[in-house]
């Protein structure tokens, strides 16, 4: 059950005599996320390709997000909406699917295509100063899909903190590797690598986890009150 009363559903085939139908069955939804909603083939070779479908999508999702960017000319990390799409992929597609979705951002830029901010693309800036933050997107939509298998976030309570979660893991990571980029210190002294890839980021991704448990918990909201 989801929510109160709410039944997921997917579709099996049934055979009768030389003609064969699809119907609903029901599925379990103890891991269910919002990607397992949309019907699902029986067949293991169409759920695949349904499974590649969704984590491609949301490749590109991320990618589309990234062109949202405001430099700053103080920091070489620029403000973008990367993050955005980022914690919904771990929200919508879980635990495997999410970090798959970023992994192949990932190196789909490390091969050359535009895919990170600015258009850019190519090995020196999938590994250059934003590569912690490249990182953490992987592990991000990983920690994010994690809880929303466990229902995280199927009301705003919950799915907020899994949000915020998400948004460290990407700071952490990518401020770890600003340190070691730069060869400056994390946090100690007048220029940092949290005063240069944190602080100016954190009332935007506060908007972002916001938005983001938002989207999900009203998602949720809504199919639970459709009984």
């Amino acid at each position: 059950m989801l929510g109160r009363g709410f039944q997921v559903y997917v579709l099996s085939p049934v055979k009768s005599g030389a003609m064969a139908t699809t119907v609903f069955s029901p599925a379990s939804s103890s891991t269910q996320v919002l990607a397992d909603l949309f019907p699902r083939h029986d067949s293991r070779s169409r759920a695949l390709l349904q499974d590649v479908a969704l984590v491609v999508g949301f490749t590109l999702l991320t990618a589309a997000a990234a062109q949202i960017e405001i430099p700053l000319g103080f920091t070489p990390v620029p403000l973008t909406g990367q993050t955005f799409a980022v914690l919904l992929s771990g929200a919508v597609l879980g635990m495997r699917r999410g970090a798959l979705s970023q992994m192949l951002y990932w190196s789909a830029g490390l091969i050359g295509l535009p895919f990170y901010s600015g258009g850019t693309g190519g090995w020196e800036a999938g590994t250059g100063a934003t590569m912690g933050y490249l990182v953490g997107f992987v592990v991000a939509a990983a920690a994010i899909g994690y809880l929303a298998e466990r229902k995280h976030d199927r009301n705003f309570a919950t799915s907020l903190p899994a949000m915020l979660l998400g948004s460290t893991i990407i700071y952490a990571c990518g401020a770890s590797w600003l340190s070691i980029h730069l060869n400056m210190p994390l946090a100690n002294g007048e220029q940092n690598a949290i005063s240069l890839g944190v602080a100016p980021f954190l009332v935007g991704d506060v908007l972002k986890a916001l938005a983001a448990a938002g989207c999900t918990a009203s998602v949720w909201a809504a199919l639970s009150s459709n009984k």
